[in-house]
């Protein structure tokens, strides 16, 4: 079936959309893509509503920008069987509020005339999980594509937060006992885009200069690395403000050194983050924006045994990923498939999640 899927991550830079065709297990091919940006006034509008529950001020406002945005993309898509809408991720607290992805896939589906598949986390959430990652059962299906063979493989988000996947690609399906785990495992782009904001610097560190030029202050790292959350057995997943103090550590250093310092940061939580898999990966394949970082990208390569690449070099596109997966798991909710199980998010069960709306 052609499904599309869209995703609007926690940098706040925009919509991605993407299409592909899948039976909600295998992916048979990929389709259109596209996106859509966020302008400066609407990011405002977003940034300003980050850590608010449905019915708080500002969240209406941030929703109709979200809807719009997708619509926008969406209206030209052509037949699909579903649409995979993610919203937008504004607070998350498992095991205390909840989990709360703003805009209304309701409006989306009376104005593009299509099901919309929405509201993916809180049945996860609702049932003991941790409602995140939710992109490691297309994870799994890649592998399966790519041509993986027996050994096992981990793919790396780095979005606004980084999470890494570790699939077993001869497991009999997603939801099979040991066929991934998955988790966050700390702060990526947001605190680097949120530095170079609050320094009037631009909205990204381009091709990592700034992180290159300057040197780590190795008291940071070692004093964010003692976190609690980094000795958490996962699955386990993060809001995107757990670390927002991490920008106000580094205030009293220059502008490269305290990119730098950043950077080393988000190293250090993905190396503690690798002690976690069940098996060495045979490869590290890297996706979302953090892999178009050379201060990342070379210091993974540095920290690491494995080889780490970018999702581009088996024929993946990083760029697309995330709106690919929600495509996927729009899909398999159609269905009645699972979308996350014990070793993604931690629930008690395998379990399907979202609302569909006609």
């Amino acid at each position: 079936m052609r499904v599309a899927g869209a995703m609007s991550g926690t940098s706040l830079d925009g919509v991605d959309l993407a299409v592909i065709e899948s039976d909600g297990v295998a992916i048979t091919g990929f389709g259109q893509t596209a996106y859509r940006p966020y302008s400066e006034v609407e990011r405002v509008i977003l940034r300003s509503a980050l850590g608010l529950w449905p019915g708080e001020a500002g969240v209406a406002e941030a929703a109709e920008v979200i809807e719009d945005a997708h619509l926008d993309l969406a209206r030209d898509l052509g037949p699909i069987a579903a649409f995979g809408f993610h919203g937008q991720t504004l607070a998350h607290a498992p095991g205390l509020r909840g989990t709360h992805q703003a805009g209304d896939g309701e409006r989306l589906a009376r104005e593009l005339g299509c099901p919309v598949v929405w509201d993916f986390r809180s049945s996860d959430v609702e049932l003991g999980g941790q409602g995140a990652p939710l992109a490691p059962f297309f994870h799994w299906a890649c592998a399966r594509w790519i041509g993986a063979g027996g050994a096992p493989l981990a793919f790396l988000n780095l979005g606004g937060v980084g999470n890494l996947t570790w699939a077993d690609p001869l497991a009999a399906a997603p939801d099979a006992p040991g066929a991934l785990l998955a988790f966050d495992t700390g702060p990526a782009n947001a605190p680097l885009d949120d530095l170079m904001q609050v320094r009037g610097l631009g909205a990204f560190d381009l091709d990592g200069a700034l992180a290159l030029a300057g040197q780590v202050d190795r008291g940071v790292v070692a004093a964010f690395l003692e976190d609690r959350f980094f000795v958490k057995i996962p699955p386990k997943s993060l809001d995107r403000g757990h670390f927002g103090h991490l920008v106000e550590k580094v205030s009293t250093l220059p502008d490269a050194d305290a990119m730098a310092t950043l950077v080393g940061c988000i190293l250090g939580s993905v190396v503690r983050g690798m002690e976690h898999m069940p098996a060495p990966p045979a490869q590290l394949l890297v996706t979302g924006g953090g892999r178009k970082n050379p201060a990342l990208m070379t210091g993974l390569q540095t920290a690491l045994d494995i080889p780490v690449l970018p999702v581009e070099a088996v024929g993946l596109d990083g760029d697309f990923l995330e709106a690919q997966a929600f495509a996927y798991l729009a899909l398999r909710v159609m269905r009645g498939m699972t979308t996350s199980a014990p070793g993604t998010t931690g629930v008690a069960a395998a379990v399907g999640g979202g609302r569909i709306s006609q």
